[in-house]
């Protein structure tokens, strides 16, 4: 067994260099003689490593990562197109194998930064919000065939309630849980979405952003992606940025009050559900986590 020490989730497999390397080997033998190295990353259900200087090769940990892998490869070369800024482009696919037993994909590397709170980021609050109009406008009468897990990504909030409320129990000692209660509960009361339901990435939080020279320079991880409310796609209004920008945010997005409160509850329920989760595991998502309660907070009180 290929042993692993950094462990997210309780049900993760063991990846690590030596495996990839035999799976390199056997499945893509012309690029066995390219140095494989892991590459740090703020996600949690996939492993990275370098494949040479201009591939990255991602393998899920955990089994509810599959499916996300293989929706990828079917829908960026589509999307890519279409969009402003670049996104990851599949180059090939891995195969289950003895050694590891799912899908994987190969992708050409992106150059950039994940983006940080002490940035500068008025241009990139532009960009992201061009990136998020251009996503929406795409015809999403073929992506509806999704029948695929994004985490009820873009479904109404309602459907998070009780995870967010057994999440508030654990973060007695942590947050003003009163406080995120009360926030929550105004965030349930918002008019739902019953326009068109259109394209969404999903999961625009500050570790799937990258930034070159102060511009967004890359969107990445598009294993939440799916047709659903837009709303979801707001949360870097609260999970990235402070007041001034937030609101430079809003002003190049079409977005109502009804719409920008339901992003708001989609930025509050994803940290509150994250923090007692990874809590003890993963020290960028509970600053991150931290980060976006308090900007929650402080936004509208």
């Amino acid at each position: 067994m290929h042993m692993n020490s950094s462990k997210m989730h309780d049900d993760e497999i063991d990846i690590d260099e030596e495996l990839v390397q035999n799976l390199i080997a056997t499945q893509f033998p012309q690029w066995k003689e390219l140095f494989i190295k892991p590459v740090a990353s703020t996600g949690t259900d996939n492993a990275l490593f370098m494949l040479g200087e201009e591939l990255v090769i991602r393998l899920p940990r955990i089994n509810t990562a599959l499916e996300l892998i293989d929706k990828e490869n079917v829908w960026l070369p589509i999307l890519a197109p279409q969009l402003p800024t670049p996104i990851p482009t599949p180059v090939a696919q891995g195969k289950p194998s003895e050694e590891y037993p799912w899908n994987w994909s190969i992708l050409q590397w992106m150059s950039g930064n994940i983006v940080t709170h002490d940035e500068d980021l008025f241009s990139v609050a532009q960009d992201l919000a061009q990136f998020i109009n251009a996503l929406r406008a795409i015809d999403p009468a073929k992506g509806r065939a999704l029948n695929v897990n994004n985490n009820a990504r873009g479904a109404p909030l309602l459907t998070r309630d009780t995870e967010v409320r057994q999440a508030v129990e654990q973060l007695t000692n942590e947050i003003d849980t009163s406080l995120a209660i009360e926030l929550w509960e105004s965030a349930l009361r918002t008019p739902e979405y019953t326009a068109e339901p259109s394209w969404i990435h999903g999961d625009l939080q500050p570790g799937n952003i990258l930034v070159s020279n102060g511009k967004l320079s890359g969107v990445i991880d598009f294993g939440c992606l799916g047709i659903g409310d837009p709303a979801c796609d707001l949360i870097p209004a609260w999970t990235l940025f402070s007041s001034e920008n937030r609101m430079k945010f809003r002003d190049a997005l079409d977005v109502d009050d009804a719409m920008w409160d339901r992003g708001r509850g989609w930025a509050l329920s994803i940290a509150l559900i994250a923090l007692p989760y990874y809590l003890h595991s993963s020290p960028f998502i509970t600053r991150l986590s931290r980060f976006t309660i308090e900007q929650v907070f402080t936004d509208v009180t």
